[in-house]
């Protein structure tokens, strides 16, 4: 019997499923326990619900750049076989750019499920990135990348479109900042983000582009890590209003929340189970189900809903559990 993700999906199903988070960090200290609290909540959830960014660009020391890099390499090689840890390394303009490169994925590009490359400006700069991971031995390695400035939001399309991303996160602060004072600082805080037009339209578009493409589209950081409710708003506007499937972590206690809001509701992943199950007895045929109609579109939307609720740790139902297990191969790595 086909799979439900072959049926469905396509080739996007080649794409696969990112962890809603991506947690970000710079300092030793700090790569070790997210990397333990990765392992941790594994344990707990039954999937690894959020990525390891181990951090060149804003974690390296000034005049320190190649012993940081080589201590990423190092973090990504020790982690262990199951870990999801990526890393981020300066934009293709920093002097550092290359060498983080040759150190970080020559060293431990095997390890690594993608590279963030910050500051993308152009499909140029996309194009050079690739240049230098092949060189460095990537090939297959994925890249994320940042945007960060009104010009790259408005080649947003076009980068989405470049074969090598594979997801596509905003930059708030660099956003704000790079209008000269056109833009009030508040449009940097968790609630007033949602509330200027040019800030919200930014978002929109890179969503946009990554859904045109089949990236995923990743949203940016809470600043203030300490106030849970405001992430917690921010996290569920972003998913539920703005069409964003992954979001920046920058501190421990932002995982949960973030993890929480965009995963499924119990009521809709008990709807979603109904009608996949309906849909495999019609053997994908067209159905009414409570007097709607549902077909291979809807299913899509329902299927995708118990993917998301896999992947974030939810109890799925007994009718479709036997379509996951954790020890089916990863998507992003057939």
């Amino acid at each position: 019997m086909l799979h439900p993700r072959d049926v469905l999906l396509g080739a996007q199903a080649a794409t696969g499923f990112l962890p809603v988070c991506d947690h970000y960090c710079g300092v030793e200290v700090r790569m070790r326990k997210s990397l333990a609290l990765q392992a941790e909540l594994a344990e707990e959830f039954g999937a690894i619900v959020f990525d390891v960014t181990l951090d060149c660009e804003d974690g390296a020391p000034a005049g320190a750049e190649a012993e940081h890099a080589a201590l990423v390499a190092s973090m990504a090689l020790g982690a262990a076989p199951s870990a999801r840890v990526a890393a981020r390394v300066h934009p293709v303009g920093h002097p550092a750019f290359e060498a983080d490169v040759r150190t970080i994925v020559g060293q431990a590009g095997s390890r690594l499920r993608h590279l963030m490359v910050p500051k993308v400006e152009s499909v140029a700069d996309v194009a050079r990135a690739a240049a230098a991971v092949d060189a460095a031995g990537g090939q297959r390695l994925p890249l994320h990348v940042l945007v960060e400035s009104p010009s790259a939001v408005h080649r947003a399309f076009e980068i989405a479109a470049h074969p090598r991303v594979q997801s596509i996160s905003f930059g708030l602060m660099d956003f704000v900042s790079a209008h000269g004072g056109a833009i009030p600082d508040s449009a940097m805080t968790a609630q007033g983000q949602f509330d200027h037009p040019l800030v919200v339209r930014a978002k929109l578009e890179i969503a946009a582009a990554c859904h045109a493409h089949g990236k995923t589209p990743a949203h940016c950081v809470v600043t203030e890590f300490k106030d849970a409710a405001a992430l917690q708003r921010a996290a569920q506007r972003a998913a539920r209003e703005l069409g964003y499937t992954r979001m920046w972590s920058i501190h421990p206690d932002q995982i949960r929340p973030i993890v929480a809001a965009f995963a499924p509701q119990e009521q809709d992943i008990e709807r979603a189970a109904t009608l996949i199950e309906a849909a495999e007895q019609a053997q994908w045929a067209p159905i009414s189900h409570q007097g709607v109609l549902h077909d291979r579109a809807s299913y899509r939307y329902y299927w995708q809903v118990l993917e998301r609720a896999f992947r974030t740790g939810k109890a799925l139902p007994a009718s479709v559990r036997g379509h996951f297990t954790q020890d089916q191969p990863d998507p992003e790595l057939i």
